[in-house]
Parts: C-alpha cells; sequence; structure tokens
C-alpha cells in the first residue's frame, strides 16, 4: 500500500470571525502561543504523516509558505494547493488528487486541535489502516451544530447525516478524516448539496453503504476543539494555555514532534531553537533537545 499522504484544509473565507479575519486566514491566528495552522499539522505529524498538502486561498497562500515553508526543517514534504471558493470539505480530496497520486488521505480541518493521553498511539494505529475509511467521533451536547454519527445497539454506525434538524446522535464526527485510495473517485460523485458544497458526509456515507465505514470514539479523556468562532479561539487559546502552564510541555510544538519521531536529529532541533533564542518558546526547544523524554 502507498504511504498515507496527510491533507490540512486551510481556505475560506472566516466569515465566522470576521473582523478578525477580513485580512488574513483564521488559520493563521494565534491560538495561545502558536499559529492555528500548528495545531492540525502537529496531528498529522503525530501520525507519522511526513507529506502534506496545505489547500488554502490565492491571497493566503504565501503567507503560509513564509510560516511553514517547504517543510525541510521538520523534515517533512509540505505542498500547496489553492481552493479558489468554498465548495466543502469534501472538494479538498479533488483538488488533493495530483498530490496524492492514488494515495490514501488523512484530511484534516485546519481549525481543529486534538489532545488527550495516548492520542499518538491513536493515531498512528488507524494510519496503519489500509482500507476503508476511519472518522473520530466526540460526544457533544449540541449535535446540531454537526455531521453526526448514529450507532446501533452493537455500537456499529447505522446512519451519519449533516447537521441534523431532528435528534439522531450526540456523537459528533470530527474534522479528521482517513480515507483509502477510494476517496477522489467516491467524493467525485457527490451532487452538491442544498448548501451549495460537496458535503464530506456524503463522502463517509458511501463507506458506509459499503460497510467500510470505521468509527472511533473519542472518550472523557480527549478534548476536540474547533477554533471556528470567536467564542471557540478564546477557549481553545485558555485550554492550551492552561495545560501548558501547569506541564511546562507544548501542545502541538512541530519541532519537538519532528525530533520525538526522529524525522530530525538532536543537532537539527538546537539549529531550529536559535531562531527563537530570545523567547520561552526556543528556551523549550532546548530543553527538550537535552531532555531524556520518550
Amino acid at each position: 500500500m502507498a504511504k498515507r499522504k496527510g491533507i490540512i484544509l486551510a481556505g475560506g473565507a472566516g466569515t465566522r470571525l470576521y473582523p478578525l479575519t477580513l485580512t488574513i486566514s483564521k488559520q493563521l491566528l494565534p491560538v495561545f502561543d502558536k499559529p492555528m495552522v500548528y495545531y492540525p499539522l502537529c496531528t498529522l505529524m503525530l501520525a507519522e504523516i511526513t507529506q502534506i498538502l496545505i489547500i488554502t486561498t490565492k491571497e493566503d497562500a504565501p503567507l503560509f509558505r513564509r510560516l511553514l515553508g517547504n517543510g525541510e526543517q521538520w523534515g517533512m514534504q509540505l505542498s500547496y494547493a489553492v481552493q479558489r471558493r468554498p465548495a466543502g470539505i469534501a472538494e479538498a480530496l479533488i483538488i488533493a488528487e495530483p498530490f496524492l497520486d492514488g494515495a490514501p488521505s488523512a484530511l484534516i480541518l485546519g481549525d481543529n486541535i486534538f489532545y488527550g493521553d495516548g492520542i499518538r498511539e491513536l493515531l498512528v494505529k488507524t494510519n496503519q489502516l489500509s482500507t476503508g475509511a476511519t472518522v473520530l467521533a466526540y460526544w457533544v451536547k449540541d449535535p446540531e451544530r454537526y455531521g453526526v454519527v448514529q450507532f446501533d445497539a452493537n455500537g456499529v454506525p447505522v446512519r451519519v447525516v449533516e447537521k441534523p434538524k431532528d435528534f439522531v446522535s450526540n456523537w459528533a464526527i470530527t474534522g479528521l478524516y482517513f480515507f483509502d485510495a477510494q476517496a477522489v473517485t467516491l467524493a467525485k460523485r457527490i451532487s452538491p448539496s442544498a448548501r451549495g458544497e460537496l458535503e464530506i458526509t456524503a463522502v463517509n456515507e458511501q463507506y458506509l453503504n459499503r460497510k467500510m465505514l470505521n468509527v472511533v470514539r473519542l472518550g472523557r479523556g480527549y478534548a476536540w476543539l474547533d477554533a471556528g468562532t470567536h467564542e471557540a479561539l478564546l477557549a481553545s487559546s485558555q485550554f492550551v494555555h492552561a495545560i501548558e502552564s501547569r506541564q511546562g510541555l507544548k501542545i502541538a510544538c512541530p519541532e519537538e514532534i519532528a525530533f520525538r519521531n526522529g524525522f530530525i536529529d538532536r543537532g537539527q532541533l538546537l539549529f531550529l531553537a536559535k531562531q527563537f533564542e530570545k523567547t520561552d518558546y526556543g528556551a523549550y526547544l532546548v530543553r527538550q533537545a537535552e531532555s531524556d523524554m520518550a
């Protein structure tokens, strides 16, 4: 099987965050001490995915390139593509077709943050699956805001619904999707929804109908945050600040993850730390280079 490649969807106008996003992509806004895009990027890195495509707007693409480069500094390969207008999450798979070149994919939304003990192991295990689709589900109090999944008495997924008007389930499907190589073909088969978008739920539904949709339920030990509104952006920053201040360990630090994963060596980590040498971030990288933490 071809090695799985990652996709970060960081396009859109970010209208829910106006006026903050009138001149800049929401995925470049800070979530406490790091740009928002670092969080989905690091989620894919934790899954040991090293080839990633960032899909954004024509206006914002140069800013993402300036921030992230080609990924070489982290032992990775980053590429870029443009989404001309917001046309649904599933469109990301179609845009990414040349990049994927027949490989399976992991698609993550650029404003999604995942955290929890054992998240690395869960992501690596999921990345190793070779067939079908795997999504992560999270219990929410307001399922009408999300695509949701319904289970039968045996815990088998039987239905997926996009933003249901009537109650279906409290299990929301998060913005991280692992697909096999069929995903692009399935995305091309769907038609725009009533709101004019290619819904990712329609792709998941095709996998479900083929009995090829696996759902991993994230329990209370995990946090899933969507930083797409003013309140959620603030809450996400407060969450990250609380964890980092208490532990002295950072969430979504690409340099550290690259080092822990063996993408870069200790010398490269210290080299990267030099550009931040007058900041707490740089001091943190030096401490990690000198640490024996696994």
